[in-house]
């Protein structure tokens, strides 16, 4: 059962209940990780509105939610949404859910440009979520503040910005060359050796993990590496957020 980070943010929301509830802006609420991350936030009921950028009108079932039409491709060219807090995820749609196909989803170089915008709506807590298949972004979205575009997103003056990356089992490396080719598969018998640290991360688990960052992380940059994000997964999230964000 997924039932204990989410019952303490739901006592941290009753403790807060007189305050008012911020805007919540999503961008790429698609794959398992996107459904994840929206499905346990809006039912957590911490927002006041949960607003999901789309290329078309949908028809969503969760209560709260509304979506944002997007006239192109170029968030330089979209009037301000406001929103107090952001969530970028890079989770590709899956086809076969239409809902998915008509939300629209952010490719890692439009980072710079979409953060620009959400910042000029008024966002100041920015979440990047990365997906469960990291081989789809460049290597330097990878490992966090590694590249000028992110560089670039740091400088916009966000009072949070939280980058997470899930731990992802490596994929098969394809031998060229018959000798290596027969290496190669002379070897692949010991490919259940793989460290548990680099397995998977379950998307519930880190939708989890991502609403509880939202709800403890204070003002700063925080990079959570894969090893932080399985680790929180095996049981004790509140506590390895809290090592994470204090250390």
């Amino acid at each position: 059962m997924h039932s204990g980070p989410i019952q303490v943010l739901q006592a941290a929301n009753r403790l807060e209940a007189s305050a008012p509830k911020p805007r919540l802006l999503i961008a790429g609420a698609t794959g398992p990780l996107g459904n994840e991350v929206l499905r346990l936030l809006v039912g957590l009921q911490q927002f006041d509105r949960t607003q999901v950028l789309a290329r078309e009108p949908i028809t969503d079932g969760l209560r709260g939610v509304t979506t944002v039409l997007v006239q192109s491709d170029s968030p330089q060219e979209w009037p301000p949404c406001p929103a107090q807090i952001g969530i970028v995820l890079f989770d590709p749609p899956r086809l076969y859910h239409g809902r998915e196909r008509a939300l629209w989803t952010p490719r890692p170089e439009q980072l710079p440009a979409l953060a620009t915008w959400m910042r000029q709506s008024g966002v100041l807590t920015l979440a990047v979520v990365l997906p469960h298949a990291q081989g789809r972004l460049p290597e330097a979205l990878k490992r966090g503040l590694a590249s000028l575009d992110e560089q670039a997103v740091a400088a916009l003056g966000f009072e949070r910005l939280l980058i997470i990356r899930s731990a992802q089992k490596p994929g098969p490396a394809r031998a060229k060359g018959l000798l290596p080719a027969v290496a190669h598969w002379m070897l692949s018998i010991f490919k259940y050796m793989v460290p548990s640290s680099e397995q998977p991360v379950r998307a519930v688990k880190v939708a989890e993990f991502v609403a509880m960052a939202l709800a403890l992380a204070p003002p700063g940059i925080h990079i959570a590496a894969p090893e932080i994000v399985w680790r929180s997964a095996q049981g004790d999230l509140r506590g390895t957020l809290r090592h994470w964000l204090h250390p």
